[in-house]
């Protein structure tokens, strides 16, 4: 096992009511607070079986982008080696919008699907 799924992160208007309904849904109680987005999970917080949800304000929604991704977390190497597994499989380098001082990598899967490859090694399960 070389990754684990660890975050969904969804755009959203209003993520402190998005973040309380799916909270509510779930059971989940929030997690952390960080420049306008609301980090819901478990009571054992981020890293554990499960992924947290993670509800990022954006001004405006495209039908056209995006309105979800996943995150992942190495297991068994660092980042870097990751990278380069995940590039090897097939991964590509996807601009999103990143100002470059990001400490993840956003990648796009073989069908052009963003995902972020985080930093922090996370135990496999």
């Amino acid at each position: 096992m070389a990754c684990r799924l660890s975050e969904i992160v969804i755009d959203c208007r209003d993520p402190e009511a998005l973040a309380a309904w799916w909270a509510e849904v779930l059971g989940y109680q929030v997690l952390d607070r960080d420049e306008g987005a609301v980090e819901i999970g478990p009571a054992d917080g981020f890293g554990g079986p499960a992924p947290t949800l993670v509800f990022g304000p954006v001004g405006e929604l495209s039908p056209a982008a995006p309105r979800l991704h996943v995150d992942v977390n190495p297991t068994d190497r660092d980042q870097d080696a990751e990278l380069q597994r995940l590039l090897a499989l097939g991964a590509t380098p996807a601009d999103v919008g990143q100002t470059g001082d990001e400490k993840w990598h956003v990648l796009a899967d073989p069908e052009g699907n963003p995902f972020c490859l985080l930093r922090r090694r996370l135990d496999p399960l």
